[in-house]
């Protein structure tokens, strides 16, 4: 396997110090200094290692202080020194993205599934890297980062079970190192999008976030404490499948009355197709029937917004982030259940908790697929890879 070149972050001081070069770049000392609590001195006994390495430099940008005194020289990451691809996995097809280490985009590719099964999901993704890998400006990869629904072991790079996909126990980062050569990170893409939305999105300066995701699945992300919550099994914030629903209602999970079960983009579908009579309809169908205003349309969608908003009031009084992003491939069609998810999270909201606030960010699997970079980015400043 490829050795990745580690970033030379030695100590806490080290990492913050980077960490924020890296996501508030271009950035002066002295900005660094107030955002971390560090010395001058530190600062520089930080940055010295960094700039020989050439993972960070002084910006041509040059400015002074409130326009007097001595100029500043902003510290901003070197961001082709590394290249990444991110790949976010779903039922039939996966998307890759190339991107540098400050996780901006500059290529994008797909595949097909065949079907969902390990070893054909694999296969496209070994595709993906080796395009990404040709892309490249540096005709390499230095990492690959993955992004599973489900439960998924970071640290051990095993996917423990996506009912998705239909996995249980895939060694998926062992599997995709031996074919790649490439070091692999793999995480549950909803952490993954939230650690986007952290370091780099709309949480940038959020002391504590959500990022609640609907979509195919009804997913959530959660910083706390400086980090993103792991949960002490691999599992948290599976909002999804809170027993909100009626209890006749089979989730994906096998379980009953989980949120999913009225709120996903598929109970939305399979809820119209069975009261319509028509089992062709598609999501884009659903979606123009309830801007149509057919009534059973209509009512899909007020009943997924109700049952969101029930599992936001929940998670906000539980949790009381100072921010939620509600995130996903559906938010596009967000007003259509807009209305009843505020009414219901403002009748269930506890006290303070309903001044949260909440912002909408759509994503399109490219950007999911970002997310995956992102994992290896952060593990690359944390010197851990």
């Amino acid at each position: 396997m490829t050795d990745l070149e580690r970033i030379p972050v030695r100590s806490p001081a080290s990492v913050a110090v980077f960490r924020r070069i890296l996501t508030h770049g271009p950035i002066g000392r002295v900005d660094i200094a107030r955002a971390t609590g560090l010395s001058q001195a530190m600062i520089t006994k930080a940055v010295t290692p960094l700039m020989a390495a050439g993972f960070v430099e002084e910006s041509e940008f040059t400015r002074t202080e409130n326009g007097v005194g001595r100029p500043i020289s902003p510290l901003a990451v070197v961001r082709n020194r590394t290249y990444l691809a991110g790949i976010k996995v779903t039922a039939d097809r996966s998307y890759g993205v190339l991107t540098d280490l400050g996780a901006d985009p500059l290529a994008q590719v797909e595949a097909g599934h065949a079907n969902s099964g390990p070893d054909e999901v694999l296969r496209a993704m070994n595709q993906i890297a080796r395009e990404l890998r040709r892309r490249s400006p540096s005709g390499r990869l230095d990492g690959i980062g993955v992004a599973v629904s489900g439960d998924v072991d970071r640290a051990a790079g095993v996917v423990r079970d996506s009912p998705l996909l239909g996995w249980r126990s895939v060694p998926l980062r062992e599997r995709l190192q031996a074919l790649t050569g490439t070091p692999v990170t793999v995480e549950n893409d909803v952490r993954a999008l939230t650690l986007t939305e952290n370091m780099f999105g709309a949480g940038r300066d959020a002391a504590t976030l959500a990022v609640v995701t609907i979509g195919a699945g009804i997913g959530c992300g959660l910083f706390l404490n400086g980090r993103i919550v792991q949960g002490a099994h691999g599992v948290s914030g599976e909002i999804g499948h809170l027993p909100l629903a009626p209890g006749d209602l089979v989730c994906t999970c096998g379980r009953r009355g989980c949120v999913e079960t009225v709120a996903s983009t598929r109970a939305i579908v399979d809820r119209v197709r069975s009261a319509a009579g028509k089992a062709a309809l598609t999501i884009d169908d659903v979606f123009d029937l309830a801007r149509r205003g057919d009534p059973d349309a209509v009512a899909a969608f007020a009943a997924a917004g109700e049952m969101i908003g029930a599992a936001l009031a929940a998670l906000v009084n539980l949790v009381g982030p100072e921010l939620v992003i509600i995130a996903g491939e559906s938010v596009t069609e967000y007003d259509l259940y807009a209305d009843r998810l505020r009414a219901t999270f403002a009748e269930h909201a506890f006290g303070a908790a309903i001044d949260c606030d909440i912002v909408l960010t759509p994503h399109t699997f490219n950007d999911w697929a970002r997310g995956a970079a992102v994992c290896v980015i952060e593990e690359m400043a944390g010197g851990s890879l």
